[in-house]
Order: C-alpha cells, then structure tokens, then sequence
C-alpha cells in the first residue's frame, strides 16, 4: 500500500475511532461531522473521501465499538440498554416517566462508559 493510502486508511481509522467513542458516550445524535473530521485534524470537505454519507460513519463507528476483540459483552450491554430502555419508555402512558426512564438509561450508560474508558 502506497502511502498516500496508508494516510488515507489511518485517518479513517481515527475517524471511526473518535466516533465510535462519541456514540458510546453520548449517543448517535452527538456525531458531527464537521466537529469529528476537526477533532481528527480534517476538514469538513474531507469526509466523503472515507464515507458515502453520515449514516455509513455511524455503522461503522458502531461496529467497531462493538467488534470482537472490544469487549464484545459489554456492546450487547450497552445495545440491550438502549433498546429496551426504548421499549420501556414506549411502553407507558405517562410521558413524565417515559422521559425518567430514557434519561436514567442514558445517565447509567453515560457511567458505564465513563467507567470503562478510565479502567
């Protein structure tokens, strides 16, 4: 591989990382794109040299939080989480408590994170 492709795959690379990082934190609504290609040293205009669209980045970055090798139980913890605090949520008639119950999984999955990434 040439090398101008090596930088090419390392910046993809720290791209997918940092958003990867993002999500787990503090969800998939927090990927910027803009904000992402900054914090990994790129311009904005950079981006769809490495993805087709944002959705593709976040499917990546997904993956690879959850990726063998990553601490594989804890990505099924953390999707279990979220997917049935989801169903929780939609589950009841009190609106009050829909929001409780999807800002107490976000509050315990922003800990778990914060947990594991100083461990």
């Amino acid at each position: 591989m040439g090398s101008s492709q090596a930088d090419k795959a390392a910046s993809h690379e720290r791209i997918v990382k940092r958003a990867s990082l993002r999500i787990r934190r503090d969800g998939v609504d927090s990927v910027s794109v803009a904000e992402l290609m900054s914090e990994a040293g790129l311009t904005h205009g950079g981006f769809y040299r490495h993805f087709g669209s944002r959705d593709e980045l976040v499917a990546e970055a997904i993956d690879a939080a959850v990726a063998p090798g990553r601490d594989r139980d804890e990505g099924h913890l953390i999707v279990a989480a979220l997917v049935g605090g989801l169903v929780l949520a939609r589950a009841v008639d009190d609106r009050g408590l829909s929001d409780e119950i999807l800002d107490s999984v976000a509050r315990a999955l922003r800990g778990h994170v914060d947990d594991a990434s100083q461990a």
